[in-house]
């Protein structure tokens, strides 16, 4: 593709060095394409007595699942053609896509679900890949600008201190003296720093209150030298936001994050549909009216602009967006928000929406009026317009392929316009833009198919395969699905699930997760055992998540209880978590708008979308947090779902059949054995 640096491929051994030593050589890419046979053969990298099992001597065996998948990426990348890879836990996946990947010659993003896997690959993966096979490989991470300090921000604060309190002041000591020494930047590496950090976001380095080039400190910025390094690379290591955060920027003509690129890798594949539909939908919260005026206020004492008048408009943005958002109901949830429904909240609360709008343009105008206009206040006021553009799409707008919805979440408030199918635009923007993407999951198929996830990704053409397992379920896994216990939309439900998650608790001592399809129902089950067992319970909500698995693995006993944000990227190894307790099958709420929309334009085309969309999706849901449970080969447990939907209802064959084949039981005194034995 246009712009993509020479092509380099990293051949990890040469014929002439001895069997048994490691060696490198780099390669012509055109002498490779000519003659595909001068690049490693997959089976001489991860077959028996391989170069990984030298490399790695007495740390690695080989694994038939992991040989077979990097033998169809490798295929993929030399064929051009996509790829759709579901395997298990255990396979070793991220090495299987990377070096194929290394030995294509091509410039490949690799897009991972989060944040931490991006950390795994670079500090962990990639050296190793550096050390034995492509000494000269050039690997760049790149994450959202708000990951990253901004280096006139913090000179400013110096100079002008506007902190609050002695424990800002201590941070911001701690950031300064880390900034000094850090050649990156980036956030991650600032452990004492909390993750809802209010300092960090009047510091960071979001493209909203950055001056680009015009910047002093444009050279020496972070986020500039984040994208040298990408564009010098071979391997661009991203998460899935930020991949598609850019996708929606070319869509919209708006340039671009990432460098030239013409291949792509998604791991934690079965996230891409939720996260797209972010990215190309519309969004405005009140939030985003709070940081405008204080981002307004903060750059205006700065520049020592801050005139009476100039303030009363930043307090005016401020009064009049919590009148608007303060005009939606009180209650928490999400709920749609239809042209009817717009309509009737403009007709009752037009006064609050135009004041709203004419305090952002009266702010625009001022700035406008200003003979002194810094480039940071041309980027307030063009913030400010594109919030007014927002506003305005969100209520008089009704573009048939967007579902309109708002949402109260603690102080929060938010609207949104979220398309209803993503397919075409993926389809159009990814999969016919570029000639070879692999996606690959733990959990993809859905009765042992691919079929779901190519429909609601608009995946059309594609080699498909799901491996072999590497972890021996029937021996390291124990399903438990108690037979007596009444229907989850039974009053009787809760108590009797109670009671099976205390004697659940009393046979593994502790050591669960205890996982729910909701707040409310992890509240009312966490009430309901807390004072019937003696280990120590944490809760979702009561601290921060990263915060919460600490405590989970540093605590002999403990027991989770939490809600969707535990069932998927949590990795706990070992005995330290022994069961994994689900209340019931994780159906998407029915009535939660984008569900229902989805729902409403299936059956509109005449199918059956509870078939086509809903089973599947609550499939892969629970495959999701039942996977949390196994880690290793050594790691064994039990898995309880106390749903008894799964047995009774004709749908629940599509779970079972979606499952790896564990050991089942509807005894507890079979887990008790089981338990015993391990």
């Amino acid at each position: 593709m246009k712009g993509v640096p020479a092509e380099r491929v990293y051949v990890p051994f040469d014929e002439d060095v001895p069997r048994g030593e490691v060696g490198h050589t780099v390669v012509d890419a055109g002498a490779a394409s000519r003659e595909k046979s001068s690049g490693p053969a997959m089976h001489d990298v991860f077959g028996p007595g391989g170069l990984l099992e030298r490399c790695m001597i007495g740390g690695y065996e080989h694994r038939v699942a992991q040989l077979e998948m990097a033998e169809l990426v490798h295929d993929a990348f030399t064929s051009k053609h996509h790829a759709v890879v579901e395997a298990g836990t255990g396979t070793g996946k991220t090495l299987a896509y990377l070096l194929p990947a290394i030995c294509s010659g091509r410039r490949v993003v690799i897009s991972t679900a989060t944040k931490s896997l991006q950390e795994q690959l670079y500090q962990k993966d990639i050296p190793f890949l550096q050390k034995h096979f492509a000494p000269e490989l050039k690997v760049a991470v790149m994450k959202g600008r708000s990951n990253f300090l901004c280096r006139v921000k913090a000179h400013q604060m110096a100079d002008q201190p506007l902190l609050k309190g002695l424990e800002e002041i201590d941070a911001f000591r701690q950031i300064g003296d880390w900034a000094k020494l850090t050649e990156t930047g980036d956030r991650a590496e600032l452990t004492f720093l909390p993750d809802d950090s209010d300092l960090w976001t009047r510091l960071d380095a979001r493209r909203d209150t950055c001056s680009g080039q015009k910047c002093p400190e444009f050279n020496q910025c972070f986020v500039t030298a984040m994208h040298q390094r990408a564009k010098d690379a071979d391997l661009i290591i991203v998460n899935h936001h930020l991949f598609f955060a850019d996708l929606a920027l070319k869509q919209d003509d708006f340039g671009s994050i990432l460098p030239e690129y013409s291949a792509v890798v998604f791991d934690e594949a079965h996230e891409m549909e939720d996260v797209a539909s972010d990215y190309f939908g519309r969004q405005i919260s009140n939030y985003r009216f709070e940081e405008l005026a204080r981002d307004a206020d903060q750059t205006l004492r700065l520049l020592k602009l801050g005139s009476a008048a100039l303030l009363r408009r930043t307090q005016r943005i401020r009064e009049r967006g919590r009148a608007f958002f303060d005009s939606f109901p009180a209650r928490d949830g999400r709920f749609p928000f239809s042209r009817a429904e717009r309509e009737a909240f403009l007709e009752q609360h037009r006064e609050a929406y135009d004041a709203l709008a004419t305090a952002l343009k009266g702010l625009e105008t001022e700035f406008a009026a200003l003979t002194q206009k810094p480039e940071e206040l041309t980027r307030i006021a063009r913030r400010s317009f594109e919030l007014r553009q927002e506003l305005a799409f969100l209520f008089e707008s009704n573009e048939r392929n967007f579902v309109y919805w708002y949402e109260r979440r603690n102080k929060g408030v938010f609207l949104a316009a979220t398309p209803i199918d993503v397919s075409q635009i993926l389809r159009e923007r990814l999969f016919e833009k570029f000639d070879t993407v692999v996606l690959t999951s733990a959990t993809l198929t859905v009765g042992g198919r691919f079929e779901y996830i190519r429909q609601r990704v608009g995946l059309d053409h594609t080699k498909e395969s799901a491996l072999p397992p590497e972890f021996d379920w029937a021996k390291q896994a124990l399903l438990y699905m108690p037979r007596t216990i009444p229907d989850v939309r039974n009053p009787g439900f809760a108590p009797a699930a109670a009671d099976e998650i205390v004697k659940l608790l009393e046979l593994t001592q502790g050591r669960a997760f205890c996982l729910f399809t909701s707040y409310s129902q992890m509240n009312d089950l966490f009430e309901r055992v807390r004072n019937r067992v003696s280990f120590p319970l944490l809760l979702q909500g009561t601290a921060p998540r990263s915060v919460l698995l600490e405590r989970f693995k540093n605590t002999a006993g403990a027991v989770l209880f939490a809600t969707s944000s535990f069932w998927q990227g949590v990795d706990v190894p070992g005995d330290q978590l022994s069961c994994v307790i689900v209340d019931r099958l994780p159906f998407a709420v029915p009535s939660d708008p984008i569900v229902a929309a989805r729902v409403r334009a299936l059956q509109e085309e005449g199918r059956n979308a509870f078939a086509e969309f809903q089973v599947p999706q609550a499939v892969l849901a629970l495959k999701q947090g039942f996977g949390r449970l196994i880690r290793t080969k050594t790691d064994r447990g039990v898995l309880a779902l106390l749903d008894s939907r799964i047995e009774r209802m004709p749908y629940g064959k599509i779970f079972l059949e979606s499952m790896p084949k564990y050991a089942t039981t509807h005894e507890l005194r079979d887990v008790r054995r089981f338990l015993e034995q391990g």
